[in-house]
């Protein structure tokens, strides 16, 4: 289980800002159904519940939605982030005004749905890694806008985030390659310009490729869509070197495989881009 003063919590104002754009998105100028059937006055209680086993992410967020909509609602939650749940397991208790539970209701399970989808898909992965070197990394493979949280999801299943934007590290990519003329000039030229402080990683397709970026200065490379043994070549090739990470059809079925290797992490942009949302759903009492 991983709770959350081990796994940071984005900031709480950008989670209210992705927040209200979603609450925005859905309710608009208002919840028609909700005003023409429930009282103003009315009050209501409910619980989330978990209709499959997974991880729960998300919990921050979805007290979020409720609090943007009242102060006057209680959300308690009764697991924290990273808990593994059966189906049936109750998840979070909820009272007060019923025009905003009902309301902020699908905002939140959305939220809740998706984050633990990743939370889990990463678990599955990270379990499949145990006793090998190997770390499991996301990508920017991300929902716009939900970067944040979605990474938040996979840390809080046990991976690690890449590269968090464009900004924040060097990834010369093949086309990066192309357009620079080939992987040595490719890499003279980022080496010279970030400095000896940020890591460039470069990404290649064959043993000799791995061979030239490693003579060139690289610090990471990426092996792309290399099959198990060309990956144990690599790794005796780089000899620690470099470190290696290995993308490309990264499934709970082929992980263990690739982890064993020997390389440093796999990459998956499955996780935060295909995972399936965890089914949840909240029912007033």
């Amino acid at each position: 289980m991983t709770n959350e003063s081990a796994v940071l919590l984005p900031p709480a104002h950008v989670i209210r800002e992705i927040v209200q754009r979603a609450l925005a998105e859905d309710i608009g100028y208002g919840d028609l159904t909700t005003a023409a059937t429930i009282p103003a006055d009315a009050v209501a209680e409910g619980m989330i519940i978990a209709r499959a086993a997974g991880v729960i992410a998300g919990l921050s967020v979805a007290a979020a939605v409720f609090a943007e909509l009242s102060g006057d609602i209680c959300f308690e939650p009764l697991v924290i982030d990273g808990a593994s749940l059966e189906p049936g397991a109750t998840i979070a208790r909820i009272s007060g005004p019923a025009r905003s539970i009902l309301s902020g209701e699908r905002v939140a399970l959305n939220f809740l749905q998706q984050l633990s989808g990743v939370a889990t898909a990463t678990r599955l992965i990270v379990e499949q890694l145990s006793g090998t070197r190997a770390r499991l990394l996301d990508t920017r493979k991300t929902v716009p806008c939900l970067r944040v949280l979605q990474r938040y999801a996979v840390r809080v299943g046990g991976g690690t985030s890449h590269r968090f934007n464009l900004f924040d590290g060097v990834l010369i990519k093949e086309n990066h390659i192309a357009a620079a003329g080939g992987i040595e000039p490719a890499l003279a030229r980022a080496l010279a310009a970030v400095g000896p402080f940020t890591p460039v990683e470069i990404e290649v397709e064959t043993l000799d490729q791995l061979g030239r970026a490693i003579d060139a200065g690289a610090h990471m490379v990426l092996l792309d869509n290399m099959t198990p043994e060309e990956m144990r070549q690599a790794v005796e090739l780089a000899n620690g070197r470099v470190l290696l990470e290995a993308s490309g059809d990264i499934t709970l079925e082929t992980a263990r495989a690739i982890a064993e290797t020997g390389v440093d992490f796999l990459s998956s942009g499955a996780l935060t881009h295909s995972a399936k949302a965890l089914n949840l759903s909240l029912r007033l009492t």
